[in-house]
């Protein structure tokens, strides 16, 4: 397929905020009233996670949408928002948001190459700047009650206290309150952004971060990286502070825990590891397609070997080397992969137990509910006799 220009404005006018909302799970709720604006929820009851009011439903280009607590956007912004959500690769946050844009509005996904000229026709991607938030440190003796509800313990918050921030947009007059920052930083050690959290649920990304370079890092070798040995991604940095909690005697003092946000970015995985030029990177990614995607791609990244991935009948589908393997995301990556390609090791894997999807939930003890899934097999039989209507449907 030959490269084209994304048009956003072209896409837009076709995707509204109430189309990806609805992919997502979010429902409307009608006590709120229809009218000019309407509020969608996502979840229910104590389990609520978000609730985001949208303008012109009637007027897919026209929507936007707010939050309560300020933050604000359009299509793209929640596409991006929930990027590990749609399964897609990419360079980075824009690429992957122009494929998600394009499957829902019918068009053949966009593929790039080495020149990567694939976001000429989009908007400048906003800056984010460091005065807008009040930052303040994390009190160790008073830690804020959302670290206990994640399970964590005051000795985990307080190791992690350098690493993590109170922050407050000075700009939002609905919220006067702090939300828990994690900065995201560059290979100079530069704030670029936060991966924001707070209570109910919420989770955003300041205004401006910069997703396809920076990640919230905390490195524990005390300004020595050349000691690091071992680098721990995770999707979320509840995720990496629980993964410290439950295997903290198990590791060298001098590690570094690494959270991409739920988005993955090739720039993100590189400039972490030129950090620690002697360490060995680890996938502790969440135990879900996605998350084997992310292992996949590292690898790919760290052995230099490009690789094409895809969903498949038997698992993941990867194009690499002038093969096509088949990978089985139950069973460790690279032993699969060594039998094909020059695996050096460069890559390990600590994932979370079966039964949980992320290492927090792990921690709090949240197993996934089991799902029932008929083999091939059965569907095909099933289908069939639907058909020939034996079956009332």
């Amino acid at each position: 397929m030959p490269d084209y220009k994304v048009n956003f404005k072209e896409l837009k006018a076709r995707v509204g905020v109430t189309d990806v909302a609805y992919a997502l799970g979010y429902r409307l709720d009608r006590k709120a009233g229809v009218g000019r604006y309407i509020e969608l929820v996502l979840g229910d009851g104590q389990e609520k996670r978000d609730t985001i009011i949208v303008s012109h439903p009637n007027d897919r280009g026209a929507q936007t949408f707010f939050r309560r607590d300020g933050s604000k956007g359009d299509v793209l912004t929640l596409i991006r928002e929930n990027l590990d959500a749609f399964f897609v690769t990419g360079k980075d946050d824009w690429q992957k948001t122009a494929k998600v844009m394009a499957r829902f509005a019918n068009m053949p996904e966009p593929e790039y190459h080495e020149d990567w000229e694939y976001l000429k026709s989009a908007k400048d991607a906003p800056v984010f700047y460091t005065s807008v938030y009040e930052v303040r440190q994390i009190d160790v003796e008073r830690i804020p009650q959302i670290f206990h509800q994640r399970g964590l313990s005051d000795e985990t918050v307080r190791q992690f206290a350098p690493f993590v921030f109170l922050i407050r947009d000075r700009r939002n007059g609905n919220f006067d309150g702090y939300n828990i920052g994690f900065p995201y930083t560059d290979t100079d050690n530069q704030v670029k952004g936060y991966e924001v959290r707070g209570y109910g649920g919420y989770k955003s990304k300041a205004a401006g971060t910069d997703s396809s370079s920076a990640a919230w890092v905390a490195d524990f070798s005390s300004g020595n990286p050349e000691a690091v040995r071992c680098v721990f991604f995770c999707e979320s940095a509840f995720d990496a502070m629980a993964f410290h909690q439950m295997n903290k005697g198990q590791l060298h003092p001098d590690v570094a825990l690494v959270s991409l946000g739920g988005t993955f970015s090739d720039n993100q995985i590189t400039g972490v590891m030129n950090r620690f030029p002697n360490a060995k990177a680890f996938d502790c990614f969440d135990n879900d397609i996605a998350g084997r995607i992310y292992g996949l791609r590292m690898i790919g990244l760290l052995e230099g070997i490009p690789m094409k991935i895809s969903k498949a009948e038997g698992g993941l589908q990867v194009e690499a080397g002038g093969k096509s393997l088949t990978i089985n995301p139950r069973k460790a990556l690279s032993s699969q992969l060594t039998a094909h390609l020059p695996i050096r090791y460069c890559t390990g894997q600590w994932l979370p137990p079966k039964a949980f999807k992320d290492w927090n939930d792990c921690l709090l003890n949240k197993p996934v509910a089991t799902v029932l899934v008929p083999r091939k097999e059965e569907r095909d039989r099933n289908l069939a006799e639907r058909r020939k209507g034996s079956l009332k449907m």
